[in-house]
């Protein structure tokens, strides 16, 4: 069986599978601002995130908090 690299995480999930402890309306100004990962427009009244994408913010928050704790 073939691994799916592209997989996409709901609203939902990014709170309960990845995490993200940030309301729908905070998300939107996050994008708008350039400081979260784009959406993917799934259907008309239907949005999700790259899961590659998303790890990859937390990554760099983790990164940024590591290394203000070194210096």
């Amino acid at each position: 069986m073939v691994q799916y690299d592209k997989q996409l995480v709901s609203k939902k999930e990014l709170r309960t599978v990845c995490g993200i402890p940030y309301t729908p309306q905070h998300i939107a100004r996050l994008e708008a601002a350039g400081q979260f990962p784009k959406r993917v427009q799934l259907g008309p009244n239907r949005v999700a995130w790259l899961l590659t994408e998303v790890d990859a913010w937390v990554n760099e928050r983790i990164a940024i908090r590591d290394a203000s704790v070194t210096h």
